[in-house]
């Protein structure tokens, strides 16, 4: 019965330990390469020269997005001042993604 009970309670140990490194996992912040466009042009305005197009749609009430070099996914920007002067950039994003958003930390020019 001990043998029993110490085989639980290890157990229990090494779902204790991967439950941590799994949740630790999602708080690292990941880096997504892509453009800066806007919600109006999504994809479509993921391409260099665009710059100005970009510019104008968000003037005019459109949100910004980052459009995945990747997988051409699209999402949406949390924190919208953190791409402030990256309008129809391609960058390098570090942030924490959650679904289809992502919460901006930096930006760099690629």
């Amino acid at each position: 019965m001990k043998k029993l009970l110490l085989i639980c309670l290890a157990l229990c140990v090494v779902f204790l330990m991967v439950a941590v490194a799994s949740a630790a996992d999602k708080d690292k912040a990941e880096t997504v390469n892509g453009y800066v466009t806007d919600s109006k042009c999504g994809a479509k305005g993921a391409v260099a020269g665009k710059e100005d197009c970009t510019k104008k749609c968000l003037e005019s009430g459109a949100k910004i997005v980052v459009v995945t070099d990747q997988d051409q996914k699209v999402l949406a920007v949390d924190n919208p001042d953190a791409l402030k002067g990256h309008e129809g950039h391609h960058v390098a994003v570090t942030g924490h993604v959650s679904g289809d958003s992502i919460h901006v930390e930096s930006a760099k020019m690629l």
